[in-house]
């Protein structure tokens, strides 16, 4: 038995309220590079939480990555794909998380989306194997915060080579 797999358009993404999300507004239905899209959109939503401690911040984080693991769990499987291309809401919870740790001036914004993409397609050790094991919503979201760590640890060495070189 094949499972059918679907071109998500903008019918599917307003067929469910976790398609729209996982799909990440809309930004993973671009023809090319929906990933590098849906990490964009982590910015403004960043943006309205940047306000909050550091703490709140990552409580919203952990809260959207939770509900996560359903939207792109119900997306991937409504596509017939766990991770479809076009699933972008890992991207935008992930460099949200990186932005948490990012000092606010657009140079370094530049460097944590830069770093995070980085990561999210190379996918280093371990992040490459937890992707080819992990076929679900979880599995989905869990790379994809690998990545954001690896970004995270990179970013924080360039400011400490910043800041002693």
């Amino acid at each position: 038995m094949t499972t059918l797999v679907k071109l998500p358009n903008v019918q599917f993404l307003l067929q469910h309220p976790a398609h729209f999300f996982g799909l990440g507004f809309g930004s993973g239905l671009a023809p090319k590079a929906p990933g590098t899209f849906g990490t964009l959109i982590g910015y403004p939503l960043f943006w309205l939480i940047s306000v909050y401690a550091l703490s709140t911040q990552l409580i919203i984080i952990s809260a959207l990555f939770l509900i996560g693991i359903y939207f792109c769990g119900v997306t991937g499987k409504a596509l017939g794909v766990s991770d479809h291309g076009s699933i972008v809401w890992d991207e935008i919870v992930a460099m949200m998380l990186v932005l948490a740790f990012t000092p606010n001036q657009w140079q370094w914004w530049i460097v944590a989306f830069l770093l995070f993409r980085l990561f999210d397609i190379w996918k280093p050790f371990p992040i490459r194997q937890f992707d080819a094991k992990l076929k679900n919503g979880f599995g989905v979201m869990f790379d994809d915060l690998l990545a954001a760590v690896y970004a995270i640890i990179g970013l924080q060495g360039l400011l400490w080579a910043v800041a002693h070189g």
